[in-house]
Parts: structure tokens; sequence; C-alpha cells
């Protein structure tokens, strides 16, 4: 059953296309990755789905609702959130605070705590760091919190854009375990990554996007072998 689909999406900026008319659906359950090269629009139609930017044209249904034109603030209220690239976390407030700000919509004290307490269970660093200024952490911590303040509004569909830029090999291992994790718990993933072999490691469907076009599709194992995607992105 697709939670999310995107039909015929086009995008603009001033007089360039930067997306082609791009089709795809992410399923309940699923893991879905959207990878290319940098300037292929994966970030665009990120934008474009939470409705940050305009669409020329197409739609967009997530969970049985036209979101095409609902603004951002009420998509989240729908069960979708984004982690956006470069993390985008509040610099000046504390770690609990970015926390909270997560859990807006959440009303019920005792629900909030248990959220709380999960967050710090999943992401002990951010418990040892709770009242310390986010703007002080570690890039991989700022992920961390990043991903942890998305979670903690329950979404239906976690959206993310590309969680490993600038981390070390180690901490990127460790966000692909996250993300892993989160599918697990029931979170439905679309991962919008520049690093397409860890990617697709983890994805149960792939597509590879080229100047605002979809142009290979399928299960992550199957874009993996594919000869055309392990010459153009996975290093030969």
């Amino acid at each position: 059953m697709a939670m999310l689909e995107v039909k015929n999406l086009e995008v603009y900026y001033g007089v360039i296309r930067a997306l082609n008319g791009i089709s795809f659906e992410v399923n309940q359950g699923e893991i879905v990755s959207l990878i290319g090269a940098n300037g292929a629009g994966k970030t665009t139609t990120m934008q474009s789905v939470v409705g940050l930017i305009p669409k020329r044209a197409g739609t967009v249904l997530f969970d049985d609702h036209d979101i095409t034109k609902t603004p951002c603030h009420k998509i989240v209220q729908l069960g979708m959130t984004q982690v956006p690239e470069g993390r985008r976390i509040f610099q000046e407030l504390t770690v609990y605070e970015n926390l909270m700000m997560g859990a807006y919509t959440e009303k019920d004290k005792q629900r909030f705590k248990a959220d709380l307490e999960a967050i710090y269970t999943r992401f002990p660093r951010l418990a040892e760091r709770r009242s310390q200024i986010a703007g002080t952490l570690s890039g991989g911590e700022q992920q961390m919190l990043a991903m942890g303040r998305a979670v903690m509004c329950h979404p239906k569909l976690l959206m993310l854009d590309e969680p490993s830029m600038g981390l070390s090999p180690l901490l990127v291992d460790q966000v692909f375990e996250i993300i892993r994790d989160i599918n697990r718990d029931g979170t439905t993933i679309l991962l919008v990554e520049q690093n397409a072999g860890k990617s697709l490691a983890i994805s149960d469907r792939a597509y590879v996007l080229e100047n605002g076009s979809i142009v290979l599709s399928g299960t992550g194992a199957e874009l993996a072998a594919s000869e055309k995607v392990r010459k153009a992105y996975l290093g030969g």
C-alpha cells in the first residue's frame, strides 16, 4: 500500500526546469532511497513534497490525502516529518529544548516524557548532553539531535536529506544503523543520500535521479548490482 505517491512532479527555478515530471511512490513500512549526483534534483524533490518550494505541476498524495497544496506545518500534523540537509537544529537552544520543539504537537505530558526517555535511550550521547547548547555539539551529535527531534512527533513517514553529509566513516555507519532501527520500529523512510552504497544496502527500493528525471528504479539489491549504477555511483 502506497503511503506516499508523487505523480508527474515539475519544479522550476525561474525559467530553469529542475524536476521533469517525476513520479515515484513509497509503500508503508519501506525504506526508499533517491540517489544521484549533486544537482540531480534530490533535495528539490524532497522540499517540493513537503511544501517548502512551489510545484509547477503534478500531485502529491500522502496517506490518502492530497497534500499538493497543503502548507508545510499541516503536512507535519498529518504525520510526515523531514530531517533537512545540514540538520537545521536550533543552534542557540539546548538539546532538551530542541527535542521539545520536535514534540510541539504533543499535549500529553506523560507521553512526552516517555518519548523523551525513548530518544535518550536510542541516542545516549543526547542524554549526556541534554543541557548543552546544540550549536556546540559535534557534527555527528547534531545529526543525531536532528533525527531525534523528528522522531519526537511520531511520524508515519520520516524523510532524511543527506544524513551522512560531513560525517566520519564510523559515524556514517552509526547513522545508517539508526535509520534501520527507526524503520524496524514501524516508521516508513524516504532517504535522499549521496552515499549510494550505504543507502542501497538498507533500502527496499530506490530511484536514480539524473538532471531532474528518474532514469532507473528497482530494489536496493538490483540497483546495487546494476553496472550503470556501479560505474556512476559506487566507484566501478
